[in-house]
């Protein structure tokens, strides 16, 4: 029996298609407008028989500049239930629970030329970021992309009518597996030689990743973003009433979207909590510490991190925190998303 008390978050969005992109992957368009940006994710809720639902979060490959209604684009996986569900049962009038894009992947502004990695599925962000780069800006930008074969090529022809459209500014170096091997560091630096001033972004399997990620190394590439998942075991969906307070609270000033929120802050409470549960629309995906999508600064106080992986040595020197796990040993914290 569901629990009233409990809160269900998210919004039931409408499918408008079903795009059978390659054998195996499909893109799922939302009879929708919402605002996102590019490199972005949504977190969707797959029915499931055996656990009621599952969480999974899909890239969005569609682009806010370019097009009017946002898409995901899923991979089947063999043994990926929710991949399976999805592109065996989805269809035009198809409603599906969503929470809110979230993610950091993308760049923040598009005044820097830009080199794309992506390997298979991990394409969708990649072209989301790639379509609005070359829309809004006149940035150039060059695509390293692997896949298993040439079937295998999700978005080939909308790769190739890009490249026509933006002769000069868009380099798209396919590399098939099937022709060449899985590509090593030294291909890997061969392609970025060229391109070691460009920010650059990645996106695919996870060795596929840590080979690019070493090949820039090697070059010096400086300002290198990779995005991760994490499959989701909890329930990001719902949500409990605050429990009363045990014991010590805390204060906090949160800024958010430009706005003031002073809260209180129970001390057995992770601050995203406690900020959904007073109605405010604040930045999370999986509150498990994984996707980074809650991290935030805390400009004054203590916490007590918690777990997590999605903050590097780096991010916490900087004072980032994870909404999502951050609980407060201070009296009274300011914290900005």
């Amino acid at each position: 029996m569901t629990d009233p008390t409990v809160r269900t978050l998210g919004s039931e969005l409408t499918i408008l298609d079903v795009v059978q992109e390659t054998a195996d992957a499909v893109s799922i368009v939302f009879d929708t407008q919402i605002p996102y940006t590019p490199g972005q994710f949504l977190t969707l809720r797959v029915p499931s028989e055996r656990t009621e639902f599952v969480a999974r979060c899909y890239s969005l490959a569609s682009s806010p500049v370019t097009d009017i209604h946002p898409k995901v684009t899923v991979k089947r996986t063999r043994d990926g239930y929710a991949s399976n569900w999805l592109c065996d049962n989805v269809k035009p009038g198809s409603v599906l629970r969503v929470l809110p894009p979230s993610g950091t992947f993308g760049p923040a502004s598009f005044e820097h030329d830009l080199v794309l990695f992506a390997g298979g599925s991990g394409v969708t962000p990649v072209i989301s970021i790639l379509k609005s780069a070359l829309e809004s800006s006149d940035s150039r930008v060059a695509v390293f992309y692997a896949n298993r074969d040439r079937e295998s090529i999700i978005f080939d022809a909308e790769l190739t009518g890009l490249q026509e459209r933006y002769r000069g500014r868009i380099v798209v170096e396919h590399w098939l597996e099937s022709e060449r091997g899985i590509p090593t560091d030294d291909d890997l630096r061969q392609f970025a030689t060229a391109y070691t001033n460009r920010h650059a972004y990645i996106c695919g399997p996870g060795p596929f990743m840590a080979a690019v990620e070493s090949a820039l190394q090697d070059l010096g590439v400086g300002h290198v973003h990779v995005e991760r998942f994490a499959s989701l075991t909890g329930d990001p969906f719902t949500l409990a009433p605050a429990a009363a307070p045990s014991g010590r609270a805390s204060t906090v000033s949160v800024e958010l979207d430009g706005e003031q929120h002073s809260l209180t802050w129970p001390a057995e409470s992770t601050l995203i909590d406690v900020l959904l549960n007073a109605g405010i629309d604040a930045p999370y995906s999986c509150r498990e510490g994984e996707c980074g999508s809650c991290a935030c600064t805390l400009k004054s106080g203590t916490v007590e991190p918690g777990d997590g992986t999605a903050l590097t040595e780096n991010d916490l020197d900087d004072g980032y925190i994870l909404a999502c796990q951050a609980t407060p040993t201070s009296e009274h914290l300011e914290v900005e998303f």
